[in-house]
């Protein structure tokens, strides 16, 4: 059944990057390649269905997939002597990744500065301290993917929501894997009002399709998204406090290293570069993100060196004290912070799985198959029914390559139907646990407690808030449909 409901999105993805090609290039939906490289495509998508069973990484299927495509584009093409045109479109797909890529990795790379420094393991600390109880945990975890994810992305948000659930009720299987499901219902939901809360909002952004403050209209249908199931979930937790350890009460006396909160807020002054440059000078918002890491770097260096005084400091004083004999002191004192470690701990397997998706869909756009379906989807049904099933078909296949593809059409949308498809595939995929990068990546963090079938037994109450965060976006904002 997946698989066929695969096909189906696939044969959508088909029209993304084609919505130029097809005119240009070769219409290649009807032949043998063709279809090979669709069924390459729905075989490649199986195994990330599968990757908890298989254990095999979602970036490895989709990136050999990704390849084949293009090296066999890149031979029928130069057989017709066209090799120049699919070499342009290679680049131009692969031009867009690399804005996402980046955009992403400064992005990843403040959060595990932050991580880094303790900010995260203080704010554990802190909540095993005040002694909640799993409902209120239930809400407290929900309400914070909400409302961090606008800043630091759905899925960095849940991995660390998803950490503090996993220390605090460590063999409450069932808990964790229903707190599993409010997490990436809250963090798809919180990252749908926000540029930076997702990467489909960042690709209309990026587009030019919704202005910067224009996301911010669909703060309220997204709470809606949140809150209904939640609500619902709340009355099936079993009420009661969390067991302490002796690793919890050590949690308790966690505090942040230094440079914790100088580095976050350096982290809102990248994002503030990135939409000031975007507005006020029109370039990528890529720009600002980077000019944000070096903000990161020289900072780094500041913290780089005044660590290693404090450690030669502290390694002296405690010499004064040991015996000769002993060569390794111990000291409080933390090693030197290092900013290339926050970037060799980025989430590089869901990146490159980002790469592979992006560069299958323009690889089957540029054949024709998205120009095919744009003219049977949007041509057929009108722009609302269309928006909403492709929220539900991004339950099925990443939000990425669904948004991906409709904006490679660039159809004719008014500002609400863009905030609709960008409603619907932000958080349609929270229904399934493949859906979203959120889900995927907590399939692998939360492996034994949080799984499909899991998320499956949730989906109805999901979907009931799927469809009332539509109705409120359709009745709150009529004025821009």
């Amino acid at each position: 059944m997946l698989q066929q409901r695969s096909l189906l999105v696939l044969l959508f993805l088909g029209w993304c990057t084609s919505a130029n090609a097809a005119s240009t290039g070769l219409d290649l939906t009807n032949s043998l390649a063709g279809w090979f490289c669709v069924g390459l495509f729905v075989i490649a998508y199986a195994f990330v269905m599968l990757e908890e069973k298989l254990h095999l990484r979602k970036s490895k299927p989709v990136l050999a997939a990704a390849g084949i495509i293009w090296v066999i584009i890149g031979w029928i093409y130069t057989q017709h002597e066209q090799s120049a045109l699919a070499e342009q479109a290679f680049r131009h797909t692969l031009l867009e990744f690399a804005e996402l890529m980046l955009f992403l990795l400064v992005a990843m790379t403040y959060i595990n500065a932050m991580d880094e420094r303790g900010l995260f393991n203080a704010l554990r600390g802190w909540m095993i301290k005040k002694g909640f109880t799993y409902r209120q945990l239930f809400w407290i975890t929900g309400l914070m993917a909400f409302f961090i994810s606008p800043i630091a992305d759905n899925l960095t948000t849940a991995l660390l929501m998803c950490a503090v659930v996993l220390k605090i009720a460590e063999n409450e299987k069932a808990f964790i894997n229903m707190c599993c499901v409010n997490i990436i219902v809250a963090a798809n939901a919180g990252g749908a009002f926000s540029p930076f809360g997702d990467i489909t909002t960042l690709m209309v952004w990026q587009a030019g399709k919704v202005d910067f403050f224009t996301f911010f209209h669909l703060f309220i249908p997204s709470l809606v998204n949140f809150a209904l199931p939640a609500a619902i979930m709340s009355f099936f937790i079993n009420n009661k406090k969390p067991h302490k350890d002796e690793e919890d009460l050590f949690l308790e006396t966690l505090t942040y290293k230094e440079g914790a909160f100088p580095i976050l807020f350096l982290f809102l002054a990248t994002i503030a570069s990135a939409v000031l440059g975007h507005v006020l000078i029109h370039m990528p918002p890529v720009l600002g993100m980077m000019l944000g890491l070096a903000y990161l770097k020289i900072y780094g260096f500041y913290l780089r060196k005044k660590g290693i005084v404090d450690l030669k400091n502290a390694e002296q004083s405690a010499s004064d004290f040991m015996p000769k004999n002993d060569e390794n002191p111990i000291t409080k004192v933390p090693l030197p912070f290092d900013v290339f470690q926050p970037l060799a701990r980025l989430e590089w397997d869901t990146l490159l799985f980002f790469y592979g998706v992006i560069m299958c869909v323009g690889g089957l756009g540029f054949m024709g198959y998205l120009t095919l379906l744009s003219e049977s989807l949007y041509g057929n049904f009108s722009h609302t029914v269309s928006n909403v099933s492709l929220g539900l078909i991004s339950a099925v296949i990443d939000n990425i390559p669904v948004m991906y593809a409709v904006l490679t059409m660039a159809p004719d949308f008014s500002q609400g139907q863009w905030l609709l498809i960008t409603l619907t595939t932000g958080v349609g995929g929270s229904m399934l646990s493949i859906g979203s990068a959120a889900g995927v990546a907590l399939m692998g963090q939360a492996r034994g407690y949080y799984s499909f079938l899991g998320h499956l037994k949730w989906t109805p109450v999901v979907a009931l808030g799927y469809v009332a965060s539509i109705y409120s976006h359709l009745w709150l904002n009529a004025s821009i449909m």
